[in-house]
């Protein structure tokens, strides 16, 4: 996880992917607005979670995660992010 802007949001905001559709490797870009455990995960259409990029306390800022899709087949996937006041999901699509 990379902090790529340390101005304070004034809300939570989850961000579409790019590129998308990828191969195998995307960007996920996140707001944080106040300090709190941010958790970013990946599920899988089925809705079974494939794997977790971010589970720790963020402070306040602009935030970006490399999801990287190599040793999962194509077809679409779903990432969410859960925070103490706000959670968001995105679709995004792994092509081959």
């Amino acid at each position: 996880i990379q902090p790529i802007n340390s101005n304070i949001p004034s809300q939570f905001n989850l961000f579409q992917n790019y590129p998308n559709p990828f191969n195998p490797n995307s960007k996920i870009k996140f707001q944080i607005s106040n300090s709190t455990n941010a958790k970013l995960i990946v599920f899988d259409v089925l809705g079974r979670e494939v794997q977790t990029l971010v589970n720790q306390q963020l402070k306040p800022g602009t935030y970006e995660v490399d999801f990287d899709g190599s040793k999962y087949s194509s077809g679409v996937y779903f990432y969410k992010l859960i925070t103490n006041d706000f959670t968001d999901a995105k679709k995004m699509v792994l092509t081959k």
